[in-house]
């Protein structure tokens, strides 16, 4: 099997075995074969998972820092990932807090910095049941300019057992925002002080 051609496949076009087989009429073993005889690197599962995910390539693209404003916001939209995000979670990008402000921030760190599409961001809330979930819906949509197909179908509701300083923080609950890109999230773990 003519090593140009799988490496046109494979590599320029990122097709899968799979799908070079069936353009080829070939079997996936015998695709398999020659790749690893013709020493063309092979995707891990982890890659091809995403590249199935994500056929037309990164849908983010780090922006080149050149100015003091974009430096500025580069660092702290890292400072809030590494003080607020949860950095467990191996596939997303994500942050919650009480504060509108400071997720319309990292909101803006995504947008701008790592130029994802703001469409592409997902949202979660839990609110105490003593919150109207509809205000609490309508002042995050409102205040972060998000639409309502972006946000979670369920509000996690936590029973509220007695009055505390808690409400003037949290009147509107707490608000998750999940970017689902493991290389996104890769890279902004990676930049963070070790």
């Amino acid at each position: 099997m003519n090593k140009q051609i799988l490496e046109k496949y494979y590599l320029k076009q990122r097709k899968s075995v799979s799908d070079i087989s069936k353009i080829l009429n070939k079997s996936e073993s015998g695709i398999n074969y020659w790749i690893k005889k013709h020493g063309i690197p092979k995707r891990t599962i982890s890659d091809a998972i995403y590249l199935k995910h994500n056929p037309k390539g990164d849908p983010f693209e780090l922006r080149e820092i050149k100015t003091l404003e974009l430096a500025e916001l580069k660092g702290f939209g890292l400072g809030l990932f590494w003080g607020e995000g949860n950095k467990k979670n191996k596939t997303s990008v994500r942050i919650g807090n009480t504060d509108h402000n400071l997720i319309k921030k990292f909101i803006e760190f995504l947008v701008r910095i790592c130029k994802i599409n703001k469409n592409d961001l997902r949202f979660s809330l839990q609110i105490f049941s003593d919150i109207n979930p509809i205000e609490a819906k309508n002042f995050w949509k409102n205040n972060l300019k998000i639409k309502e197909r972006q946000f979670s179908k369920k509000i996690t509701v936590s029973i509220s057992k007695k009055a505390g300083n808690y409400k003037n923080k949290m009147k509107h609950g707490v608000l998750t925002v999940y970017y689902h890109n493991k290389k996104l999230r890769d890279i902004i773990v990676s930049m963070l002080p070790k």
